[in-house]
């Protein structure tokens, strides 16, 4: 299967030219391309030729901990809510009263556990909240 034709003649990539660069000029150009929508040096060179808009990307490293923070939260707190749904079960099929209480206490263990990562969870979401709403 074949290249699509494009629709525009004119706007097809046939003449080459070649170019060396220094060792600087190529650096900067890579990094350029690693931190735009280009794919390739020799588009960076055409957009910057054609005066063409290059965009940039840019990821803000200090949201890495916190976001790590969050999932890991996420995760104990699904977790948690398996054990708590497992004791229910187990509780709602057993006839022994002695048994229940013991069903219940656990249960009352991970809602301590769940307390105290809703807690943290809270404080996180408003240091978050005061650095993204800062002016």
């Amino acid at each position: 299967m074949g290249r699509k034709q494009a629709p525009n003649a004119d706007e097809n990539l046939t003449e080459i030219i070649m170019l060396r660069v220094s060792k600087a000029t190529f650096d900067r150009l890579e990094n350029i391309r690693s931190n735009s929508d280009c794919r390739t040096i020799p588009e960076v060179v055409r957009r910057i030729i054609d005066k063409d808009k290059i965009i940039f990307f840019h990821k803000d490293a200090t949201m890495d901990a916190p976001m790590e923070i969050l999932i890991g939260l996420q995760k104990e707190l699904r977790a948690i809510g398996i054990n708590i749904n497992q004791i229910t079960r187990n509780f709602n099929s057993m006839a022994g009263e002695r048994q229940r209480w013991y069903q219940i206490k656990r249960a009352a263990q991970y809602y301590n556990q769940v307390d105290t990562k809703v807690s943290l969870l809270l404080s996180l979401i408003s240091q978050l909240a005061k650095k993204w709403l800062q002016k």
